[in-house]
């Protein structure tokens, strides 16, 4: 395949199984607040979605400013200190992501995560040098929905939308990169097919993930 092509991970449930534990730290951070969602609120409102938008729908009140940063660093916090001991790639991915390298893939990391938490990630999980773009929630202004993260990792990799591929979790996240012009592959940790937009083709871990497979959703 003669043209340049990029391929761009999101994290959380993408690269690593981390919705359990956010679940987790974000029942800690309401429940001393008295408020307790069920695992519907959290299906519909939590994964995929900025921590203003989780925060704003739960508490019933716009966070933003300086109040979003701090219950933002609270919750962050937690789902560290829950995580760590348990940071678990998601199947296949490493040798998924060396097959890519070795032929030439540009890859990418777009996260709606804090860079904390990326940072975490990658000093256990091997690919940090492998990336040639890795934006965080800091290094946007819109999120997931908006494409902004996926316009910016393709205009980082030197490639166009077009010709980039996204693997995505969630709702918004596949919404972001569908808005950006981009092929989407939908990782099926977090959501069924019905629950996401309609996706070139879904997976539920990488283990059947190739290079080959890549390259055909260009053919």
């Amino acid at each position: 395949m003669k043209k340049e092509i990029a391929v761009i991970f999101d994290m959380d449930g993408v690269i690593v199984h981390t919705n359990p534990y956010h679940s987790k730290a974000f029942r800690e951070f309401f429940s001393s607040r008295d408020l307790h969602p069920s695992d519907e609120d959290f299906s519909q409102h939590m994964f995929g979605k900025s921590n203003g938008y989780i925060l704003s729908h739960f508490l019933e009140r716009k966070i933003e400013g300086e109040e979003l940063r701090v219950m933002e660093d609270e919750k962050e916090s937690l789902f560290r200190k829950i995580y760590e001991p348990h940071i678990d790639p998601v199947s296949g991915i490493i040798s998924f992501i060396e097959d890519l390298s070795q032929n030439g893939v540009k890859l990418g990391v777009a996260t709606s995560a804090p860079v904390a938490n990326l940072d975490l990630v990658f000093s256990k999980v091997p690919l940090r040098e492998k990336m040639g773009s890795i934006l965080a929630s800091e290094d946007v202004k819109k999120h997931k929905p908006d494409p902004e993260v996926y316009l910016s990792s393709a205009k980082n990799l030197g490639v166009s939308p077009e010709d980039c591929v996204v693997f995505e979790d969630s709702f918004s996240g596949v919404s972001a990169a569908l808005n950006a012009g981009m092929k989407v592959v939908g990782v099926l940790t977090s959501h069924t097919i019905e629950e996401l937009p309609p996706c070139n083709f879904y997976i539920k871990d990488y283990s059947e993930m190739s290079f080959l497979k890549v390259s055909e959703l260009f053919n």
